[in-house]
């Protein structure tokens, strides 16, 4: 199946993102948002997310952090992670194109968006583990 990439995400890093459940782990493509800039744009604008992609929003230090679905098109889950990337908050189904503030209900290390309704069909849970890697040819070239 070739990878999709919207024309707005062009410029984003990617990589690999792990999430490790309790009964197993999946892995997906993903757009690392790793700037500023790329933050504030996250998913905006994309019309289709396939089931086997995300978007991550590392953070440089550990803060409480607010979403929201401002000119985004796609129902989204958020899962906000701590240290060690453990998942813990989920919001299931955020709607689109909302202004209403997303907390991560405390500090955490970043959020990763999936496709709504992911969470629940691959058995994400709050206490569950996510971790990536970026594509070593795009690392090199920064």
């Amino acid at each position: 199946m070739a990878e999709v990439q919207p024309a707005q995400l062009k410029g984003f890093p990617r990589g690999t993102l792990v999430i490790e459940r309790a009964r197993g782990r999946d892995s997906l493509r993903i757009w690392i948002a790793d700037s500023g800039d790329r933050e504030q744009q996250g998913l905006m604008w994309v019309r289709d997310l396939p089931a086997g992609q995300a978007m991550i929003f590392p953070l440089p230090y550990p803060r409480e952090m607010n979403m929201w679905m401002k000119n985004t098109y796609i129902s989204l889950d958020m899962l906000f992670y701590g240290e060690g990337g453990r998942i813990l908050h989920i919001v299931h189904g955020a709607k689109p194109l909302s202004e209403n503030i997303i907390p991560s209900g405390g500090e955490v290390h970043g959020v990763v968006e999936l496709r709504a309704g992911e969470a629940r069909r691959r058995g994400i849970d709050i206490g569950d583990r996510v971790s990536y890697t970026a594509d070593a040819r795009q690392i090199s070239n920064n």
